[in-house]
């Protein structure tokens, strides 16, 4: 099967997956210029990154396996690592920015955890 003779179905459902994901990068492109602050800002690149990446390539997943006539796995590989290696990157790059904040006496958000900043736990 070509590309010139894929049929109606593939091409609409390839075509609406792949606007998602470029909607779903816009608005989070958007949230970047919008948001104020490092710390409400690092949520958008994360959202772009698996989200949109999800909606491409579950568009390439069904274009490659409709042309190819096997399972396109090549997409979801790409998709798994995105997804597993932007949440960990999130959290260094948020714990990176939080230690530099607090050494230079800026306001951060408070921790959430019970014993941090010398607060003594009461039994």
């Amino acid at each position: 099967m070509t590309p010139a003779t894929l049929p109606l179905w593939v091409d609409i459902t390839v075509s609406v997956l792949a606007l998602c994901g470029a909607v779903i990068a816009l608005l989070g492109s958007l949230g970047l210029l919008r948001l104020k602050s490092y710390f409400e800002r690092v949520h958008a690149p994360s959202i772009i990154a698996t989200m949109g990446c999800w909606c491409i390539m579950h568009a390439t997943l069904v274009y490659f396996t409709t042309t190819d006539e096997s399972l396109g796995v090549h997409a979801l590989l790409i998709a798994l690592f995105v997804a597993i290696t932007v949440p960990v990157t999130n959290i260094f790059l948020m714990r990176a920015a939080l230690f530099r904040a607090r050494r230079m006496g800026e306001k951060v958000p408070p921790s959430l955890s019970r014993g941090a900043g010398g607060d003594q736990i009461d039994s």
